[in-house]
């Protein structure tokens, strides 16, 4: 099944020897310039929001990169396979999927989608009568957001697979629940949609191993949201009340004097729910001092005056 080179570059609008922290500006820029529940547009601003998240999951990522930049433009033709496990297995199917937030190119070389079951044997004998197999599972990615995560949603998910005895592409399209909650790598199955059974056995079933879409304000650890939250010298120092965005909605959050660099404060109950107990994780900002760019004559005179008169002395 062919399918469309991506440059995740040119989507980003980063050049190719960019450095990491200049990919994530970048993908925040967009992302927020792009996020659905901002955006007018709100259908082609999500098809954009997930284009974006695409090319950040495989730059963002080392490994991932470093493929990527293997491939080059001359993918069709390098030595790279589809990342289907350990390889595709002779006389198998092959599968695509649709609906899941990632592009076919996506599919084929960084998802690590798998295929797996009884082996081909077992199954060309249960065609033949003799025995009954139950299909393989089929095993891929779906990119939920965190808003999804929040709150749980249903999509509409198609899995094409091609049978390589007709070659006959027989696409297949189901509803699939996202549960609220759901964290990230959790696996969510979806009974009889992997590949059908032989000799009368049962379908195999579908298993969509969850990634979190990249938000340019939040990441999660489990059921806990984290937030980078960005402070001036003086309120690191005097303390402050600053509202923070959390999943929903605003919140006030007490800096207190004295606050450090990577500090972290915990609003809790703020996170992602747990299953259906109705309690949820907590909200972590981490704090990140940030300095001016550039200061004026009277600022510049201030801080020299507070050099001046100041007693502490960050190096022994």
């Amino acid at each position: 099944m062919s399918v469309e080179f991506k440059d995740y570059y040119a989507i980003l609008g980063v050049p190719r020897d960019a450095a990491p922290e200049d990919i994530k500006k970048a993908f925040r820029k967009l992302a927020r310039q792009h996020h659905p529940d901002v955006a007018k547009d709100k259908k082609g601003a999500e098809e954009t929001f997930k284009e974006i998240n695409e090319a950040y999951e495989v730059l963002g990522d080392p490994d991932k990169r470093a493929k990527y930049d293997r491939l080059g433009m001359d993918w069709q033709h390098g030595d790279a396979r589809p990342g289907h496990g350990s390889g595709p297995v002779p006389g198998s199917h092959e599968f695509n999927f649709g609906g899941t937030g990632f592009s076919d190119f996506f599919e084929q070389y960084f998802s690590g989608a798998s295929r797996y079951g009884f082996p081909e044997e077992f199954q060309a004998g249960a065609s033949r009568g003799t025995r009954q197999h139950r299909g393989s599972d089929i095993e891929g990615d779906i990119l939920v957001s965190l808003e999804e995560a929040m709150h749980g949603s249903v999509r509409s998910i198609s899995l094409q697979m091609a049978d390589p005895r007709t070659g006959k592409v027989e696409p297949h399209t189901f509803q699939v629940r996202i549960p609220p909650g759901v964290t990230e790598g959790k696996r969510i199955r979806v009974p009889g949609q992997g590949e059908p059974g032989a000799g009368g056995g049962g379908a195999g079933d579908l298993y969509l191993r969850v990634r979190h879409a990249a938000h340019p304000d939040f990441t999660t650890q489990g059921a806990d949201v984290y937030h980078e939250l960005e402070v001036a010298p003086w309120e690191a120092v005097l303390g402050a009340d600053i509202r923070v965005p959390t999943l929903d909605g605003e919140v006030k959050l007490r800096i207190p004097p004295h606050s450090t660099s990577g500090q972290q404060l915990r609003i809790r109950g703020r996170g992602l729910p747990k299953g259906k107990s109705g309690e949820r994780g907590d909200f972590h900002a981490v704090l990140h001092i940030e300095v001016p760019e550039s200061t004026t004559a009277e600022e510049r005179a201030l801080w020299e005056k507070l050099r001046e008169v100041s007693h502490f002395h960050p190096r022994p």
